[in-house]
């Protein structure tokens, strides 16, 4: 006959602390159960699953997460109508493009996408063809031309394009306190898919850092710098919504752009041409010096 074994000890400490962050786990999980909505129920229980998951890596403390906690109020108090500081937290952690990443699927030589940014405003001003969207802000004026095509080259005739821009102080229309529309604008690509217009040489800026998000970057070291860039959203019936901007080539900061929005393919030459140079319209900018830069766009199905 067998003898029992005696040698089997009781659950050691760290055993209890598991099954106790465990149970805890299962309770929080099974509490969605009876969500009717299905892709509702998938999304809180993987949270919940990840959240748990960094609580119990890094071992957090009570004390970090009430800091935690005055963190995301802080945000949460800075934001209003014309400042989105969630925005920026979720641009900064690259949480932004990779959701852009995500829901932007590679389809043949369709123009990548890339952040969003917390500076669009509807209603933009309509300019036409060959329109000017700085409405007096400042920097040197930058001719911008290109198509709006599908992927297989065709023109897309009254694709609406919306674009948005800093000033060469690095700061948006919305920034200033005096509710000036100034560096944006929306046109219309023509009837064979071609647009221009004159905006402003981008230039590097930093990104609101008065507020907890410059302060999360101020104490990891890390930049609030961004690289020089000229923002687009293009829509065109059946089409997917393109939100993207072009880089200029030559910028320090590509490689350090805060909220790694820049990819290869959107980094464009702007070629600066001397005062004098007769410009594409015709238009007399004296003794100014100006830029020039082509941007082709290529839209993927809306369906895919």
């Amino acid at each position: 006959m067998s003898t029992p074994d005696t040698t089997r000890t009781s659950p050691t400490a760290d055993e209890q602390q598991a099954r106790v962050e465990e149970t805890l786990i299962r309770n929080v999980l099974r509490s969605f159960g009876d969500c009717e909505d299905p892709r509702l129920k998938q999304l809180m229980q993987s949270l919940v699953t990840y959240l748990h998951a960094f609580i119990r890596d890094v071992r957090l403390t009570e004390e970090e997460w009430n800091i935690a906690i005055e963190f995301l109020t802080a945000v949460g108090h800075i934001t209003d109508d014309r400042r989105q500081e969630f925005i920026l937290l979720s641009d900064v952690l690259g949480v932004s493009m990779q959701t852009i990443n995500v829901n932007n699927t590679a389809y043949k030589n369709a123009t990548e996408a890339t952040v969003f940014g917390p500076f669009f405003v509807d209603d933009a001003p309509e300019i036409p063809n060959g329109g000017d969207i700085s409405g007096g802000a400042t920097g040197q004026p930058c001719w911008v031309e290109g198509t709006v095509t599908d992927t297989d080259g065709n023109p897309i005739p009254g694709a609406r394009i919306e674009v948005w821009e800093a000033d060469e102080d690095g700061f948006y229309d919305v920034q200033y306190d005096d509710n000036r529309v100034a560096g944006r604008a929306h046109l219309y690509s023509d009837e064979n898919g071609n647009y221009s217009f004159w905006g402003l040489t981008p230039t590097p800026y930093p990104i609101p850092h008065d507020g907890p998000v410059g302060k999360m970057l101020e104490a990891t070291g890390r930049s609030p710098m961004r690289a020089s860039h000229l923002h687009f959203m293009v829509t065109a019936p059946e089409k997917r919504t393109l939100v993207t901007h072009i880089f200029v080539t030559g910028d320090d900061l590509l490689k350090y752009d805060t909220v790694f929005g820049v990819k290869q393919s959107l980094i464009k030459d702007f070629t600066e041409q001397p005062a004098g140079t007769p410009t594409p319209d015709g238009r007399d900018l004296g003794d100014t010096t100006w830029a020039r830069t082509r941007f082709n766009i290529a839209l993927a199905p809306a369906n895919i």
